[in-house]
């Protein structure tokens, strides 16, 4: 079987031999790939909606896999117990529900060994919550499919870590965009980022053509002028490649 882009990039972030708890696991493509290649041993594939978790338990099925694979109606990490697993995948939700299930779910979470995050939306927002959290991000990719860009991450918990450089403290282009796309100069990061400059463009052409603006609007463009600031810089790192 194939994953998606998005997914791939997460199942590569994996540490092979790792037990895998997969919330919000859809289909449960993610742990049905790693197991049949042998990159895990086995897995919990969980999911708030039995309407999911049932098209996760077919597709375990399919694959003669349920010895491998275990399903879990829950909500986030209210039924993973903290010795369960050492590799959380969040994937395919919002940052702030991401930021919700760790919260809610810290008993569980103080017995994984890292966690991989795709996030859809408020992306600065998560990495400043995973350090303040107790958490580094280590590696980071970034995808584009089917015209959508999805950013992926893997952190690991802090303490015990020999953290060496990684204690820099990050800068706010890297909170913005990623430290480690921005230091390898990610192509999809740069296409991404070629993007959101063109629309914060055409959003302070439009201010330019009013003659005045509200209070709220001067706010707005005070706010798109910063975002066309922290753009323009992270594109800096491209220059001469």
């Amino acid at each position: 079987m194939q994953l998606s882009l998005r997914l791939s990039a997460v199942a590569d972030m994996v540490t092979e031999g790792n037990r895998l708890v997969d919330v919000g696991c859809d289909h449960g493509y993610l742990p049905v790939y790693l197991v049949m290649n042998k990159k895990i041993p086995k897995a919990i594939a969980a999911d708030i909606g039995e309407g999911p978790l049932s098209r996760a338990r077919e597709h375990i099925g399919r694959y003669g896999l349920e010895a491998y694979i275990e399903t879990r109606l829950c909500d986030g990490l209210k039924g993973i117990g903290p010795e369960e697993g050492d590799t959380l995948v969040l994937a395919g939700m919002g940052g702030p529900l991401m930021e919700r299930i760790l919260n809610e779910g810290r008993n569980a979470l103080k017995g994984f060994k890292e966690v991989i995050l795709e996030p859809q939306s408020d992306v600065p927002h998560l990495r400043r919550f995973l350090f303040d959290n107790g958490f580094v991000i280590v590696q980071e990719d970034f995808v584009k499919e089917d015209g959508k860009f999805y950013p992926v991450m893997k952190a690991v918990p802090a303490v015990g870590q020999d953290l060496g450089k990684k204690t820099v403290p990050w800068t706010q282009e890297e909170f913005f965009f990623g430290r480690y796309l921005l230091r390898d100069r990610h192509p999809v990061l740069k296409e991404y980022l070629a993007r959101e400059l063109r629309i914060r463009e055409k959003i302070l052409a439009r201010f330019a053509e009013e003659e005045t603006l509200s209070g709220e609007a001067i706010r707005r463009k005070k706010e798109v002028e910063e975002e066309k600031r922290q753009i323009l810089a992270a594109l800096k790192q491209y220059e001469g490649k």
